[in-house]
């Protein structure tokens, strides 16, 4: 089971801890949410907790709890701009269905 980061996300994420100047790295889960049943949730955190994976990419930890793991497992975040606008991008293999506005999904 995996979950990475493209080069372009790990710097986002590094130069983040490095703005708020502490943490292990960038958890990722999932929680009932959105127009599709499933959203993605994102913190900086600093320790992990004993329910926790963790997987090093580019030299950035991501950490995901069990429970979302399975749901998670293959997903590849991307960090674009487009415009005005920048954030993560989640590539997700278990997803079956999302919403238009890419936050959401369904398994």
């Amino acid at each position: 089971m995996s979950v990475s980061l493209t080069p372009a996300a790990a710097r986002h994420v590094e130069k983040s801890l490095a703005k708020r100047g502490s943490g292990l790295g960038l958890r990722l889960a999932v929680k009932t949410s959105g127009c599709s049943g499933f959203a993605y949730a994102l913190e900086f955190v600093d320790a992990a907790n004993a329910d926790d994976e963790c997987f090093e990419t580019h030299g950035v930890t991501v950490i995901v709890d069990r429970r979302s793991l399975g749901m998670l497992d293959g997903t590849e975040l991307d960090f674009v701009r487009e415009g005005l606008n920048e954030g993560f991008k989640f590539s997700n293999p278990n997803a079956r269905a999302n919403c238009g506005c890419g936050e959401s999904f369904a398994v």
